[in-house]
């Protein structure tokens, strides 16, 4: 039989109990009461938009956090999503929101995978950032994993640059990460990154410094690297075969559909080679009250040509270790600057070297399509 072409599925669960001071996502501090009514939009969308469709490879429940709402409501949408034998099913989750009920529950359900939102093991870093949680809670939600059978089957979401953090503090993270038990298998460290609106975008002490992050960034590939855990992606870090295939799928221009409020989806045309990229109204009332009306929730979208489509594929891969085709880069051992930047991967294609990483917006701009 034909291995089954990728395809994924994301549900956008947007409440919170708190909004960081970094976070510009389509999220709600104050709209709990909607819970039960959204998740019954997000159940009929899945019935309506994906249960005629193939079954999916991956399914992400992101957010917001998702592990904020009952485990009975999250498990009742994804019931009723048709997966494949052996599909990767993640749920994002807030350290403090979780125990080992609530995980058993996931698992039972057909959950094979976590992603903690940890960002900082250091109280101080954590405040600075806006976040709620402490670093016990971090641990507790570590071996809850590790109790309710996913022990091996997490990820843990980190920040990189923040102002009140030190080279030390960030060191001091990532091995306290590391160290959990049991411990990650998969490690995602992003830059802080300042959204417009943000209380974060309105407090300029605070915003990060790039040459800062860029030895954080460094430091934390040494300490990652020593651990097993491999990059594959310029942010993401994993041990072998526990890479995240839902961002995989993305990183490749997949195909997807978003389920929930400001969720994305993109279909390809495999005729033509066109591809559809269409994104949900924002708010989760009016998603709910456009899919109780027959509609689907979309609010807009986009087309892209083959050759589009080609241009943003190279750009995605070339964050990855797997690297863009040689031909996209023609002359790069004789360029002196390139040379340095990106090595080969593999025959007929390169990636980013560890200086490269940091400067992949420098080796963007020199891309050409090779008909990739």
């Amino acid at each position: 039989m034909a291995e089954e072409t990728p395809f994924g599925v994301y549900v956008h669960i947007p409440f919170c109990a708190s909004r960081c001071d970094y976070c510009a996502f389509a999220t709600w501090t104050d709209k709990a009461h909607l819970v039960g009514g959204y998740v019954e939009a997000c159940r009929a969308a899945v019935g309506r938009f994906v249960t005629e469709g193939r079954p999916a490879t991956s399914v992400f429940f992101g957010g917001g956090t998702p592990s904020l709402i009952g485990a009975d409501l999250l498990c009742s949408i994804l019931e009723l999503i048709p997966t494949q034998p052996g599909a990767e099913v993640t749920v994002e989750c807030n350290p403090e929101t979780v125990d080992t009920a609530k995980l058993a529950a996931y698992r039972a359900a057909g959950v094979n995978r976590l992603s903690f939102g940890v960002q900082s093991m250091l109280p101080h870093v954590l405040a600075s950032l806006g976040r709620r949680h402490d670093p016990e809670s971090v641990l507790k939600a570590a071996a809850a994993a590790g109790e309710a059978g996913f022990a091996g089957a997490f990820n843990v979401d980190l920040i990189i640059g923040g102002k009140a953090e030190t080279v030390s503090d960030w060191a001091r993270t990532v091995e306290a990460v590391l160290a959990l038990d049991p411990p990650p298998v998969h490690v995602s460290a992003y830059s802080l990154t300042v959204e417009a609106g943000t209380p974060l975008a309105r407090d300029r002490s605070r915003h990060p410094d790039p040459d800062d992050q860029a030895d954080k960034y460094l430091l934390a590939d040494d300490l990652l690297g020593a651990a097993g855990l491999r990059w594959y992606e310029i942010s993401n870090w994993a041990a072998p075969g526990s890479e995240c295939g839902h961002n995989q799928l993305y990183w490749a221009g997949g195909e997807y559909r978003g389920i929930g409020c400001a969720a994305h989806s993109h279909a390809v045309n495999p005729d033509t080679g066109v591809s559809r990229r269409w994104w949900n109204v924002r708010t989760p009332e009016r998603y709910a009250a456009l899919v109780a009306s027959g509609g689907d929730g979309e609010a807009c979208g986009e087309s892209l040509d083959a050759s589009q489509r080609r241009a943003e594929r190279l750009l995605l891969a070339l964050r990855t270790s797997n690297g863009v085709p040689e031909s996209s880069l023609p002359g790069w051992r004789e360029d002196p600057v390139l040379a340095r930047l990106v090595e080969p991967a593999s025959p007929g294609r390169v990636s980013l070297t560890r200086e490269g990483r940091l400067l992949a917006n420098e080796v963007a701009l020199r891309l050409v399509d090779p008909g990739f």
